[in-house]
């Protein structure tokens, strides 16, 4: 996982939501989308990211595109990490509502394994 990419991301992603105070604005898309690239790409390397360096603002943000990495990887373990950091991170979890992140991506697992029986 190239982590300086993705922290370059981040960046760009609080950027827009600062001067634009719009989570819809233009450019949030592609964040998501290069996000997710970044993230799905090594996943025992994005494992790795999450439990030793992601940092409280990082984690929060990658709960926007939980759902869509879930479908994406079809990994089990790497949302398991992630959600194994809500007692790490219990105020961003609050605030954010990561907790119902994690659950609609543990719901997208199992639909997509129930799409392919």
């Amino acid at each position: 996982m190239n982590i300086d990419q993705f922290r370059e991301i981040i960046q760009r992603r609080e950027y827009i939501e600062k001067i634009s105070h719009d989570e819809w604005a233009e450019g949030i898309e592609e964040c998501w989308k290069q996000e997710l690239s970044i993230l799905s790409e090594d996943i025992p390397g994005t494992i790795t990211f999450l439990k030793n360096e992601c940092t409280a603002s990082e984690y929060s943000w990658i709960s926007e595109i939980i759902e869509d990495l879930a479908i994406q990887t079809q990994c089990r373990e790497l949302i398991a990490t992630y959600k194994g950091m809500i007692k790490k991170y219990p105020d961003e979890c609050e605030t954010y509502h990561i907790s119902d992140c994690v659950s609609f991506a543990e719901k997208a697992l199992n639909n997509e394994e129930d799409d392919h029986v």
